[in-house]
């Protein structure tokens, strides 16, 4: 009789700080801070300096080491059933 009184006891304790806790939790996630919603930013494309939009970076680059990402996974793609192959 104790031991299941002391089980119910142990368990409205544990209800009661998991309440405390996730109130606590909510009261300071409403208080949590976020940017302004005016824009503040300048007009205008971000990407290159005083040009329209059109092609960023190295596009000849991009697309080699696309080629090349795919001719390393063939290559590793066979390798890897050669040597796992069944012997037989």
């Amino acid at each position: 009789m104790a031991a299941a009184a002391s089980a119910a006891a142990t368990t409205a304790i544990a209800a009661l700080w998991g309440t405390a806790a996730t109130a606590i939790w909510l009261v300071s996630a409403m208080s949590a801070l976020a940017a302004s919603p005016s824009p503040g930013a300048p007009v205008g494309d971000p990407r290159s300096s005083g040009q329209g939009p059109g092609l960023v970076g190295d596009p000849a680059f991009a697309l080699l080491a696309v080629i090349g990402i795919g001719v390393a996974s063939v290559v590793a793609t066979l390798a890897y059933v050669r040597v796992t192959g069944r012997k037989g």
